[in-house]
C-alpha cells in the first residue's frame, strides 16, 4: 500500500464508520456509512480476516476530529467524543466554543474541563483537515513533578553547599533565612534556643530582583510566641490559623495580611535539643502540599545541621583561645633597673603556641628570677608541657629564690609528673635571679640545664658568650646543675635564645643552618640598641635567614642594664592576635 492509497482512503472521504449502525448518524452528517467491505484491505486476501479501519480508529489513543473544507466537522472518532463533548458533528469546529481548537493551524496544548489536552492539525486533501486531540494530563504531571522534584534537589545541594561554609552562629542563621527567601517563603524567621532568657532572631524578606533583606534581634524568652515555644521544644505545631496572627503581632511579618498569608513552623534539629525553629510564610498558597510540606522539613534539618555544628566550632575555639592565651609565654614582669625585650615565633604559626617559653617573677627583695627554656617536640602537646613548667615555676619561686636549687627542685616536680604519666619529657632552660646595684648595673646569677649559653653584650662592643653548662631537666633524679654569675654594667645586655635561632635552616642552598658564630658575627655593633630592638633583631635576622622555610620554636629574652630610669618594655609577637597576617607580613609590637 502506497502513501497515495493511505491519502486517497483518509478518513475525510466519508468512507469510515464503525461497525454500529446505531453510531454512524452521530459520527457522520451528509454520507451514508458505506458497508466495511468498501474499505480497502488491511492484508492480502489470501490472509485470515483482519479488522477494518474504523475498528483500527476506535482504539487510537488520541481523538479524531475531520472537518470540510468549509470547517464543518465530518468525523469524530470515540475517544475524541469522550474529550471534547462540545464538537458535534455536522456543525462547524468554531460552534464547540473550545479555543484551543478553533484557531486556523491549531497546535499545542490547551486546559479543558480540568484535563490537559494536546492537539495536532494534519491538512487531508480537498481542503479538509484532521486535528488530533491527545490527553497528556498524567504525562505532563509526572513531567511537572519530575521537574519539581529535581528543582528540591538542586535547592537542597546548593543549601548544603552554602550552609558548610558558615562557623559562626550569626553567620550561619543569616545564611539560613537569605537562602529560605524567595525558595520557601516571602518571610523566613530563625529562633535560636534561649541563652540566659533570651533567644536571638534573624529574619529575612524578599526583595524585588534583589537579595532578601536580613535583620535581627533578640527577645525575652518570655515573649516568644507559642508556636515558636512549640518548635524550640522541637514539636511541630499543626494548628496555623492562629499561629499567623502571633506573627504579626510580634512584628515579623512586615507586609503580609493575615487574611492572605500561610505560616508555618519546624523545628531545626541538634544534638540533644533543638538548635532552634524556623517559621516561614508565603501569600495564597497553602504549606499543605506534602512536597512542601517535606522540603520545608529538609531544608530544616540541614539548617539545624549548620547551626549545631557552628555552635560546636564557637564552642570549641572559645575554649581553644582560652587555653591558647593560658599557654603562651608571659611577658616579663617589670622591675626597677630591668629593660626586658621579647620575641616569639613557635614553628606552627596557626597554633600561636608552641615548646619554648620564657618570662620573670618579682622577688621580696626587689630582684627578679627569669628563665627561657625549650622543651621536647613542638605544636601542642608540646606548650601543654610548657605551661606545666611555667606553672611550676610560679609555686616553686616562691619558696626558693636560689636559682641552683631552684632548678634542682623543678626537675624532682617534672620527673613525678612524667613518671605519673607514664610520657618522657624533658627541658633544657637557663634560669637565673638578676638584682639590681647602686651604680644602675645588674648582678645576674645563672643556671643552666642543657641550654643553648647565653650571650653578653659590653658597652666595648664585644659580645660574650657565658661559660653555663649542666643537664637536661626532667630525665635523672640529681642532675648536674651550671651556676654562673655575671655582672652588667649600666647599658649591658644578657641576652637568651632558644635552638630555634642558631639551628634555623636556610641561606642560599636553603639547608645550612645559621649557627651560633653567625650569631656572635650578627650581634657585632648592637650593644648600644635598647633589649627591645635586640630581642626584636634576632628574630628579625633568623626569619630572614630561613626564608620563610620550616623551622623550629624560635624564642628570644633580653634584659639590659638600664639603671633606675628605664624606658618601657616593649614585647615582640611574631604571631599577632587575629585576624592572622601572613607568614612574613610583619610582626605587631607592643
Amino acid at each position: 500500500m502506497t502513501a497515495a492509497d493511505v491519502r486517497d482512503w483518509d478518513p475525510g472521504d466519508g468512507r469510515i464508520s464503525t461497525p454500529s449502525a446505531a453510531r454512524a448518524p452521530a459520527r457522520s452528517a451528509d454520507v451514508p456509512p458505506r458497508p466495511a467491505a468498501a474499505l480497502p484491505p488491511l492484508a492480502p486476501d489470501r490472509n485470515p480476516p483482519m479488522p477494518d479501519w474504523s475498528e483500527v480508529i476506535e482504539h487510537f489513543r488520541e481523538g479524531l476530529i475531520v472537518c470540510d473544507a468549509d470547517g464543518v466537522v465530518r468525523h469524530l472518532s470515540p475517544v475524541a467524543e469522550r474529550l471534547l463533548p462540545e464538537v458535534t458533528v455536522g456543525e462547524l469546529l468554531a460552534a464547540s466554543g473550545v479555543a484551543g481548537l478553533c484557531t486556523p493551524g491549531a497546535g499545542g496544548e490547551f486546559g479543558h474541563r480540568g484535563r490537559r489536552l494536546r492537539v495536532r492539525e494534519v491538512p487531508l486533501s480537498a481542503g479538509r483537515c484532521c486535528r488530533y486531540v491527545e490527553d497528556v494530563t498524567e504525562s505532563v504531571a509526572r513531567a511537572d513533578a519530575l521537574l519539581a522534584e529535581r528543582a528540591r534537589s538542586a535547592f537542597l545541594t546548593v543549601v548544603g553547599e552554602k550552609l558548610g561554609n558558615p562557623l559562626h552562629p550569626d553567620r550561619a542563621a543569616a545564611a539560613v533565612v537569605g537562602l529560605a527567601v524567595p525558595t520557601l517563603a516571602e518571610v523566613a524567621v530563625l529562633v535560636l534556643a534561649s541563652r540566659s532568657g533570651r533567644a536571638r532572631w534573624w529574619r529575612a524578606t524578599r526583595a524585588d530582583d534583589e537579595a532578601p533583606n536580613v535583620d535581627s534581634g533578640v527577645l525575652n524568652a518570655v515573649d516568644l510566641p507559642a508556636a515558636l515555644d512549640e518548635g524550640l521544644a522541637g514539636v511541630e505545631p499543626h494548628t496555623l490559623d492562629w499561629l499567623v496572627e502571633q506573627a504579626i503581632e510580634a512584628g515579623w511579618l512586615p507586609g503580609l495580611d493575615a487574611v492572605d498569608v500561610s505560616v508555618r513552623v519546624v523545628p531545626l534539629p541538634g544534638r540533644d535539643l533543638p538548635a532552634g525553629a524556623l517559621l516561614v510564610a508565603r501569600r495564597s498558597t497553602r504549606y499543605d502540599d506534602e512536597a512542601d510540606v517535606g522540603l520545608v522539613r529538609a531544608f530544616a534539618a540541614r539548617a539545624g545541621a549548620a547551626l549545631t555544628t557552628a555552635v560546636l566550632y564557637r564552642d570549641q575555639a572559645e575554649v581553644a583561645d582560652t587555653l591558647q592565651a593560658s599557654l603562651m609565654p608571659v611577658e616579663p614582669a617589670e622591675a626597677a633597673g630591668v629593660q626586658w625585650g621579647t620575641a616569639y615565633r613557635p614553628a606552627q604559626a596557626g597554633l600561636r603556641i608552641g615548646g619554648d617559653f620564657y618570662g620573670s617573677y618579682r622577688l621580696p627583695d626587689g630582684g627578679s628570677v627569669f628563665f627561657l627554656g625549650d622543651v621536647c617536640g613542638k605544636g601542642v602537646e608540646a606548650a601543654v608541657f610548657t605551661g606545666q613548667l611555667r606553672q611550676c615555676l610560679q609555686a616553686l619561686h616562691r619558696v626558693e629564690s636560689d636559682p641552683g636549687r631552684l632548678l634542682r627542685l623543678l626537675n624532682d616536680t617534672l620527673l613525678e609528673t612524667t613518671l605519673a604519666h607514664g610520657q618522657g619529657r624533658f627541658a633544657t632552660m637557663v634560669l637565673g635571679v638578676a638584682r639590681p646595684r647602686r651604680d644602675g648595673g645588674l648582678t645576674l646569677t645563672m643556671s643552666g640545664g642543657g641550654h643553648l649559653p647565653p650571650l653578653v653584650l659590653r658597652v666595648s662592643g664585644e659580645v660574650e658568650p657565658v661559660a653555663l653548662s649542666g643537664m637536661l631537666i626532667g630525665v635523672v633524679p640529681d642532675p648536674r646543675i651550671g651556676e654562673v654569675t655575671v655582672e652588667l654594667a649600666p647599658g649591658e645586655t644578657c641576652l637568651l635564645y632558644s635552638d630555634g635561632v642558631t639551628e634555623a635552616r636556610g641561606g642560599r642552598r636553603g639547608d645550612e643552618q645559621f649557627g651560633a658564630e653567625r650569631l656572635l658575627r650578627a650581634l657585632d655593633g648592637c650593644h648600644r640598641m635598647p633589649a627591645p630592638a635586640l630581642a626584636e633583631r634576632v628574630e628579625q635576622m633568623t626569619r630572614d635567614w630561613l626564608a620563610h622555610g620550616d623551622h623550629d620554636d624560635i624564642a628570644v629574652l633580653a634584659l639590659r642594664a638600664s639603671g633606675p630610669h628605664s624606658r618601657p618594655n616593649r614585647h615582640l609577637h611574631a604571631v599577632p592576635t587575629l585576624p592572622w597576617p601572613e607568614e612574613g607580613a610583619g610582626a605587631r609590637t607592643r
